[in-house]
This record gives C-alpha cells, sequence and structure tokens, in this order.
C-alpha cells in the first residue's frame, strides 16, 4: 500500500525522525525502512514540519512509497473494519461523533489497540462564549486534562476549560521560525502559549494576552515547564484594556482569532512599533479569502502605517467553500508630513 514518506539521506535520517516526531508527524502503523541507499519515513498526513528541509543536509522528498506494516502493532481500524476520524492530543484522541453507540465503538477500539493513547474525548457541544471553550463526554480515562508535545515544547491544560487546537502545530512553528532573540512579540489571543512559549525559547521578549483566566493560568504554568517564565509576561484580560499599556512596543503582533480579528486591529495598531509584523488569521469564503482581511488591515493602520502584504497563507479547510487563512502583514509607520 502507498503511503507518504520522507524520504532523507541515512546520515540525516535520526534528525529527520527527531523533528517528524516532536510534530507527531510519524505514521506508526508502517516500519520506517531503507531502500537504494534512501530512509523512508511514514508521515501521518503528508504535511511535515515547516522547518524539515532547512534542517537537513542534502533537503528532503515527499514521496509516495510502500513500507512494511508493522506486525506487532493493533491499529483501531484493524478491530474496527474501518479508519476511525480522531485527532491526538498528547496521549489524547479527541472525536467528533454524533451518534453514541458509534462513538463508543470508536473509543473501545483506540483503547483496545496498541496505540499509546490513554484517553478518548468526544466533542459534546460546539466551541462557544469568548474563551471559546467547549464541552466533552469522557469515553475513556479518568478527565479532560492533557500533556501535548510540540516540537520540543510541553504544554498541560485542560480541554474543558481552554481552547486548543493540534491542527495548528506546522503553522504555529512556521511563525516562531521567523522570530529573532531580540524581538518583542505580543499575542492578543495566547490561549495556552502555543505561540509564545517556543518563541520565548528562542530568546524572545513577549506578552501573551488573553481573557480566560484559566488559559493563562495555563499558559505561566507552562512557561515555568519549559523554563521561560523570565521572558513572558502573561495578562488575563480583554487586549483592548490592555494594548494603551504597550503603546508603540511590538515587533511582531500574532492574532490568532479567526471570525472576529477584526473586531480588534484597532488594539493591534496601538501596540504596533514603528516597523512590525502582523500575522492575522481570518476565515474567509474560498473565493476571495485574503480580500477582506487585508482592507480591514488597511482600514485600521493606515495612513499611520504604510501596510504590505509579505505572504498569505491557505491553514487549511475550514467548512464547506471556507478556508482558515494567514495574512503575514508589515506595519509601517509613516513619516510625518513635513508640511
Amino acid at each position: 500500500m502507498d503511503v507518504p514518506c520522507v524520504k532523507v539521506r541515512p546520515s540525516d535520517g535520526e534528525r529527520a525522525r527527531s523533528l517528524l516526531a516532536d510534530a507527531d508527524r510519524i505514521d506508526d502503523a508502517y516500519e520506517i525502512t531503507v531502500r537504494d541507499g534512501w530512509l523512508y519515513i511514514p508521515v501521518q498526513d503528508g504535511n511535515p514540519p515547516a522547518n524539515l528541509e532547512d534542517a537537513l543536509q542534502d533537503g528532503y522528498e515527499l514521496v509516495k512509497a510502500s513500507p512494511p506494516a508493522r506486525d506487532t502493532q493493533t491499529t483501531p481500524s484493524d478491530l474496527l473494519g474501518f479508519d476511525p476520524a480522531y485527532e491526538r492530543v498528547g496521549e489524547t484522541a479527541l472525536l467528533e461523533e454524533d451518534d453514541p453507540e458509534r462513538a463508543r465503538q470508536i473509543a473501545d477500539a483506540i483503547v483496545a489497540s496498541d496505540l499509546p493513547l490513554e484517553t478518548v474525548l468526544n466533542k459534546a457541544s460546539k466551541i462557544k462564549g469568548e474563551t471559546r471553550v467547549r464541552d466533552w463526554e469522557v469515553l475513556a480515562g479518568e478527565d479532560t486534562t492533557v500533556v501535548h508535545r510540540e516540537y520540543g515544547c510541553t504544554f498541560r491544560f485542560d480541554l474543558a476549560e481552554v481552547y486548543f487546537s493540534p491542527r495548528l502545530a506546522t503553522e504555529r512553528h512556521r511563525i516562531v521560525e521567523q522570530v529573532a532573540p531580540d524581538e518583542h512579540v505580543i499575542d492578543l489571543f495566547a490561549g495556552v502559549g502555543p505561540f509564545v512559549i517556543p518563541m520565548a525559547k528562542r530568546g524572545a521578549s513577549c506578552v501573551a494576552i488573553d481573557i480566560n483566566p484559566t488559559a493563562i493560568d495555563s499558559l505561566r504554568e507552562n512557561a515555568a515547564l519549559n523554563g521561560v517564565s523570565e521572558h513572558i509576561t502573561a495578562i488575563a484580560d480583554d487586549v483592548r484594556a490592555v494594548a494603551p499599556s504597550y503603546e508603540d512596543q511590538a515587533d511582531r503582533l500574532i492574532m490568532n482569532l479567526p471570525h472576529s480579528a477584526n473586531e480588534f486591529l484597532e488594539a493591534a495598531v496601538t501596540m504596533a512599533g514603528s516597523d512590525c509584523i502582523l500575522h492575522y488569521y481570518d476565515i474567509q469564503h474560498e473565493d476571495d479569502p485574503f480580500g477582506p482581511g487585508e482592507r480591514a488591515i488597511r482600514a485600521a493602520a493606515e495612513p499611520a502605517y504604510q501596510v504590505t502584504v509579505e505572504h498569505t497563507r491557505v491553514v487549511r479547510s475550514y467548512a464547506p467553500h471556507e478556508v482558515n487563512v494567514c495574512l503575514d502583514v508589515r506595519l509601517e509607520r509613516s513619516s510625518p508630513d513635513p508640511g
């Protein structure tokens, strides 16, 4: 069976395997194999971490190959007869099943399999409220607390109390890789710290703001867990109330609040320094995914700032005909008119 594999030289194999493991991309259902002088590492979704090519001596290729299946591992699909859909956060599997009987069947198969998953949660509500949390049904395990590793950082949090998406790991790492050690970063909707903690590990000075006090408590714990507490100021408040205290200070702004980030652009512009990069996340129709965000940014920042859209990216599909996107935008303070 052909599956997506990262093809690398054996000399780069351990480094590639480590990077893929940190990003939770290795497909454990298949063996890592060597053929014709190349190493083939099976990956789950055909989307290796963004920093892999730069980190490897000779680069890499994403190819289709036929590695042998692991004889010693029983997967949920082996037990069910179909491939169940679930996300992984640490040792927790997240389901989105409307049928309670099917959800129970999948949970039992996950626990009975050889996968290192001890807890199974089923989504019991949509994301709700300004803190963006949801209800969960615990189908296996004790509670909704998880420990998640992402690109060398460890995060501990309660999924019933905070918002977290494992799907954005590669996108977060793309942004983190751009951060210089002396930067002043402000994350307007920081959650449990998946942006600011790896940025702080690179030496950046970070301000992390979130209206959910439980998320900020978790962020502080995670900062300590990763040894970066001294680099992060964590604030539980509405960013619009905080913005005047950080006027003209940010070299980089993170605005990961799709659907409503535009409501906070005035606060973001207040905090922007004279030359600032803004990472603006949005959800829009596929016919014009970037236009609404760019227009909103220009309306908030011009003429005080010159606005340059340096990069646009579709992060993932969100719903039929809707996409989650990011605009990387440079804000440069306009020179005062000499007249």
